[in-house]
């Protein structure tokens, strides 16, 4: 279904949800595993209240484990309609570092476009079982054509665009995340 205003597409959403905010993903999803010690307790409880300057979205940490290493993000947490829709809309740039995360709160189909976003994003679907299931790589800034999970997802985790390739990050590699 495409939604006129939002930013990305995903059948199986309800016209009452789909007319109030013109979205189709939920705020949440199932908890991934992030590693912490009880050491860093606090520190990870202050990174998640940490937000972020443009977006005002809060920052959790994220890790994807690749054959290359371990790579560590600083995330945007989109979990809200509102958040989701506007995803990365009219942002001018993303640091090497940084990221989005759009969580689900069932797994299901996703499908994302980049309508009114002016850079490339590489675009990783995130599987069931915690894995990247696909990337859409440097996906082309204000195109309308939609990108979409080879499975069920139970997030997308956006980056800056050929940042997946640069660092070695495939399918198959593991994505670690816990939601506040």
């Amino acid at each position: 279904m495409v939604i006129p205003g939002g930013r990305f597409i995903t059948p199986g959403v309800g016209l009452a949800a789909a007319a109030m905010f013109t979205l189709a993903c939920s705020d949440k999803a199932p908890a991934q595993s992030f590693p912490t010690s009880s050491s860093d307790s606090v520190s990870a409880t202050e990174e998640r209240e940490e937000t972020h300057p443009v977006s005002g979205l809060t920052i959790i940490p994220v890790q994807v484990i690749s054959a290359s290493g371990t790579h560590s993000f600083r995330t945007e947490l989109a979990n809200t309609p509102e958040a989701q829709a506007r995803g990365m809309m009219f942002r001018t740039e993303v640091g090497p570092d940084e990221a989005m995360l759009f969580p689900s709160r069932e797994p299901g189909l996703r499908s994302f476009w980049m309508k009114n976003v002016p850079i490339p994003l590489d675009i990783i679907f995130i599987g069931v079982d915690g894995r990247i299931s696909n990337i859409a790589a440097d996906t082309p800034p204000y195109t309308t054509d939609s990108v979409h999970s080879t499975g069920a997802a139970t997030a997308v985790l956006e980056l800056a665009g050929g940042r997946a390739a640069e660092l070695g990050i495939a399918p198959g590699d593991r994505v670690q995340y816990s939601l506040p």
